[in-house]
């Protein structure tokens, strides 16, 4: 009899009797470049039963789904033993092993299953969110819920936002002092979104000692956070009217955050930060007019000429430009800076974020490279002044 036959009867029984867990082929001797191993899974997809083959090379993993009614063909073709020289089903009734020996086939099968029960098939796991829905008085109250906790139709994107901003956040506030009570600022906090939600996180999950104010210009969007604030019992959250430029407080400011500031409000942001010494600035730079103007202006002639004779290409260089020279000021001023992308492009072009960490020790470069940075990248865009810089040297 052949020895393949009955390790497939016993893969063809276990699916069919609902016991099986993987399958597993290994020591692969095909002429496929760099595949090691093929792992085969059940799961549910959009609650219709599927076989997951996840492909596993040196350098990446490829999945191929199939539905299981039609999965035991695609099963028969990569249960080849002249590629693969060892096989293992593990089901709850056995384990099942196939190992090819030169032109010998053996099969061993392990009457005590290393598993018992088969594990959970939710191929589309909720995700774990940092903020929860259920009992949040604010997401009802901003829209985002109804008034049994759920998230509106019209909310889910907001809420996914949020919890992403938190996401992102939260590694880094993890890092900040947790004896001290925490002065965090979030600068044109508009609705207050990310304010409340922040401040639940680090409230009432974190267990830290933190005050937040948002900084806020339109006074009716002042006035209705803080009406939330107060019915959500978050006492150490409150919101001012305020340019983030003209906004003042004689307490130390630990985090300073600024989220689709738009142009130089950005660098009013990080300048209100550097002058404070804050220990983490975060921001999400919008519009970046300024030194688009300042390029477009003094046209250099050099090798960036032809490229910043598009207008598109002008934009997008001056937008990279702004945002590098921000992080060089920020490092100049012993800062540990981060520039990623932070939404999907298909949700909004303007997806960087720039987060710098206060280093009490001296920069890993010299004061004097880092200058030398800023002033071939402000010659080589024929850049006189950045707001920022005006900002600093007038401080």
């Amino acid at each position: 009899m052949n020895t393949l036959s009955p390790f497939l009867e016993s893969l063809k029984t276990s699916l069919i009797n609902d016991t099986f867990i993987q399958l597993r082929l290994g020591d692969y001797k095909g002429e496929e470049a760099e595949l090691k191993k093929i792992i085969v899974k059940r799961v549910l997809i959009k609650k219709k039963d599927y076989l997951s083959f996840v492909y596993r090379y040196k350098r990446r993993d490829l999945t191929k789904n199939h539905p299981v009614e039609t999965a035991f063909q695609e099963l028969e073709k990569v249960i080849n033993l002249t590629a693969f020289c060892f096989a293992q089903l593990l089901t709850t009734i056995e384990d099942v092993s196939l190992q090819a020996k030169k032109s010998n086939l053996f099969l061993i099968k392990k009457t005590a299953p290393s598993h018992t029960e088969v594990p959970s098939r939710e191929h589309d796991q909720p995700k774990q969110r940092k903020i929860e829905s259920a009992e949040k008085h604010y997401l009802y109250a901003l829209g985002i819920t109804d008034s049994t906790g759920k998230v509106r139709s019209k909310g889910r994107d907001k809420f996914k936002q949020i919890n992403h901003y938190i996401e992102l956040l939260s590694s880094l506030l993890k890092e900040l002092p947790s004896d001290k009570k925490l002065h965090i600022v979030d600068m044109g906090s508009g609705k207050g979104y990310l304010s409340f939600a922040l401040f639940d996180y680090l409230k009432n999950i974190l267990k830290l000692d933190v005050q937040l104010t948002g900084v806020e210009y339109r006074n009716d969007l002042v006035d209705l956070c803080n009406k939330i604030a107060k019915e959500s019992k978050f006492t150490d959250l409150q919101f001012v009217q305020n340019t983030i430029e003209n906004y003042q407080t004689n307490k130390k400011i630990d985090v300073l955050i600024a989220l689709h500031a738009c142009d130089t409000a950005t660098d009013d942001a990080i300048y209100k930060g550097l002058t404070h010494k804050a220990d983490l600035i975060i921001t999400a730079p919008c519009c970046h007019k300024q030194i688009r103007k300042e390029i477009a202006q003094n046209k250099p002639t050099n090798e960036m000429s032809s490229i910043l004779s598009h207008g598109i290409f002008m934009e997008r260089q001056a937008e990279m430009v702004t945002d590098n020279l921000r992080a060089l000021y920020l490092e100049r001023a012993n800062y540990s800076t981060k520039v990623f992308e932070f939404i999907a492009t298909e949700h909004t072009p303007k997806n960087i974020l720039i987060t710098a960490q206060r280093n009490d020790k001296k920069t890993v470069r010299s004061q004097e490279k880092i200058q030398k940075d800023i002033d071939n990248t402000k010659s080589l865009f024929g850049i006189r002044k950045h707001h920022l810089e005006v900002l600093i040297e007038n401080s």
